[in-house]
């Protein structure tokens, strides 16, 4: 992610652009571009596609795509990015890197105490996700079924179900979460 960052801000400054001027430009704060490139934080697809039209390239040069996942298959723990915190405390890390041909996208989400999933897990679109209780027990709502979860259980479901995982453990709680990626 850190080279990603490095890609955008070498052609922003290529172009000539400010940070301002292309935060402006795609709809998002001049923040999020800085922390972005400096891989602190990582965009959505749907950000990073502006910011490659805004740029004048491809989704695929600013993430490197001629890099192989073979080059970079480790993501050690003092790596992992942050990459998404709601309202209610729940945080959600990047397990992996990032690569063109990526077929599912690992994340560690961890909940405060009483938090929810709102916000986090918000992959809406055609897809599959799998989550793992690591830690706690979930109360879990899949359309209008609901679901009690243990540290242990696994659970699969159609990412265009709405779905919203609520911690009941009393305190802390994790889950991994694993999900289809939206490559359109």
């Amino acid at each position: 992610m850190d080279q990603m960052g490095k890609r955008i801000k070498k052609k922003r400054e290529s172009l000539g652009f400010l940070i301002k001027e292309l935060s402006t430009k795609i709809g998002v704060t001049s923040s999020l571009i800085s922390q972005i490139e400096k891989g602190k934080a990582f965009p959505s697809i749907v950000t990073l596609k502006k910011v490659a039209v805004a740029l004048q390239t491809t989704v695929g040069e600013l993430i490197g795509e001629n890099e192989s996942q073979v080059q970079h298959p480790l993501l050690r723990s003092s790596e992992r990015r942050f990459a998404k915190k709601n309202a209610n405390g729940t945080s959600s890390y990047l397990l992996s890197y990032h690569f063109p041909s990526k077929q599912i996208e690992p994340y560690l989400i961890q909940f405060s105490k009483n938090s929810n999933s709102k916000g986090i897990m918000t992959s809406n679109f055609p897809g599959q996700e799998f989550c793992f209780v690591l830690k706690g027990s979930f109360e879990v709502l899949i359309d209008n079924n609901k679901y009690n979860l243990s540290e242990g259980d696994g659970f699969y479901f159609n990412s265009n179900k709405s779905h919203l995982f609520k911690n009941i453990s009393g305190d802390k709680a994790e889950i991994l979460w694993i999900i289809t990626p939206n490559n359109n």
